[in-house]
C-alpha cells in the first residue's frame, strides 16, 4: 500500500487521531481546551492554504466567513433541533454558498482589490450582526452541544469532549483536502496560480476554477466557525472580529501559505503565543497594557520575521503531486 494513497493516508489519520485521543486524557482541562482550539485553527488555516496557496486568490475576510458558518451552525441547532453533527455541516454549507457568492465576483477581481472586498467583508459581518435580534446582538446566541455520550464515561470533561469532536474533524478535513488537492482539481488550481494566461491557454476554465476554490475554502472556513462556536459557547460579534481574520492569515504566512501540512504547525503558534506573553509580563511585571497588546506585538514580529527571511514560509519535506 503506497503512503500517498487514499487508504494509507486514511489509516495514518486514524493512528494520529487515536494517539492524540489517548494524550487527552492525561492532560488538564486547560490543555484539552487549548488542544481544541489548535484543531479548530489548524481548520480554518488550511482553508487559507487551499485558497491562497493552491489556487492564487487572497481573502482577509475569512474570520467573517467562520462567523456565517458559526452563527448558521447556531441558529438550526436552536431553532431546528437539530443534531450538532448536522448543525456543523449545514454552517459549512452556509459558509460554502456565501463563498460562492463571494467567489463570483472574486474571479474578477485580483490582488489588492480582491484583498479590499474581502476586507470589508471581515469589517462589515460583525457589524451587521448587531443590527439583527434573530442574530442576539452584541451578546450574541448561546451555543451548547450537550456532554459527552454516556457510553464514553461518566467523568469525560467538556473540554476533553470538544478536544474530541475537534480533532476528529481537523483529520477528516485534513484527509479530504490532501486527497482533493492530489486530483485534477488541484492541478488545475496550482496551474491558475501559477500563470492564470497559460492555464486558460491549455483548456482550463480560470473562473471556474476560482470560483469552486472559493466556496470549498468558505465551506472549510464556516466549518471551523462552527466549532469554535462549540469551543466558546456561543456566537457574538466580539468573537470574529477583523483581528481573528489577521491572526488566521499570520498562522497561514508562519506555517507556509503553500503547505497543508503546515497548518497544524501556525495552529499551535497562534494557540501558544498567548501563553508565552504571560509568562514574559509575569516575569517582568508588566502592566495590565502591557499584557493585553504583547500578543499582538509577538504576531506581528514573527510575521515580520517570516516575510523577510522566510517569504515562502518553511522549508517543509515537498511531496510530488500526484
Amino acid at each position: 500500500m503506497k503512503l500517498k494513497s487514499p487508504r494509507a493516508r486514511f489509516f495514518i489519520s486514524i493512528a494520529i487521531g487515536a494517539v492524540l485521543l489517548f494524550i487527552s486524557g492525561r492532560v488538564d482541562e486547560l490543555r484539552s481546551y487549548q488542544g481544541a482550539q489548535v484543531a479548530i485553527f489548524a481548520i480554518a488555516i488550511s482553508s487559507i492554504v487551499l485558497l491562497t496557496g493552491f489556487s492564487g486568490q487572497i481573502s482577509l475576510g475569512h474570520g467573517a466567513l467562520m462567523a456565517v458558518g458559526g452563527y448558521s451552525a447556531v441558529l438550526v441547532q436552536s431553532h431546528l433541533n437539530l443534531p450538532y453533527p448536522i448543525a456543523f455541516l449545514i454552517g459549512g454549507a452556509v459558509g460554502g454558498a456565501a463563498g460562492f457568492l463571494l467567489g463570483i465576483a472574486a474571479a474578477r477581481l485580483q490582488g489588492p482589490y480582491l484583498a479590499g472586498t474581502t476586507l470589508a467583508l471581515a469589517v462589515g459581518i460583525p457589524s451587521l450582526a448587531n443590527q439583527f435580534h434573530i442574530l442576539g446582538g452584541e451578546q450574541g446566541l448561546t451555543f451548547d452541544i450537550g456532554t459527552a455520550p454516556s457510553w464514553i464515561g461518566k467523568d469525560f470533561s467538556q473540554y476533553r469532549w470538544f478536544f474530541w469532536v475537534a480533532v476528529v474533524a481537523a483529520l477528516l478535513i485534513y484527509w479530504l483536502l490532501r486527497n482533493l488537492l492530489s486530483t485534477r482539481y488541484g492541478r488545475r488550481w496550482r496551474a491558475v496560480r501559477a500563470n492564470p494566461t497559460a492555464a486558460a491557454l491549455a483548456g482550463i476554465n480560470v473562473s471556474k476554477a476560482k470560483v469552486l476554490a472559493f466556496t470549498l475554502s468558505s465551506a472549510v472556513a464556516g466549518l471551523a466557525g462552527s466549532l469554535y462556536a462549540m469551543l466558546l459557547g456561543l456566537v457574538a460579534p466580539l468573537a470574529f472580529t477583523l483581528t481573528l481574520s489577521f491572526t488566521l492569515i499570520t498562522g497561514a504566512v508562519l506555517a507556509g501559505v503553500s503547505n497543508l501540512g503546515g497548518s497544524i504547525v501556525g495552529a499551535v503558534v497562534l494557540v501558544a503565543i498567548p501563553e508565552i506573553s504571560g509568562s514574559i509580563t509575569s516575569h517582568l511585571g508588566g502592566s495590565e497594557k502591557v499584557t493585553s497588546n504583547l500578543p499582538g506585538l509577538i504576531t506581528s514580529v514573527l510575521l515580520v520575521a517570516t516575510v523577510l527571511f522566510a517569504p515562502n514560509g518553511p522549508k517543509w519535506p515537498r511531496r510530488k503531486h500526484q
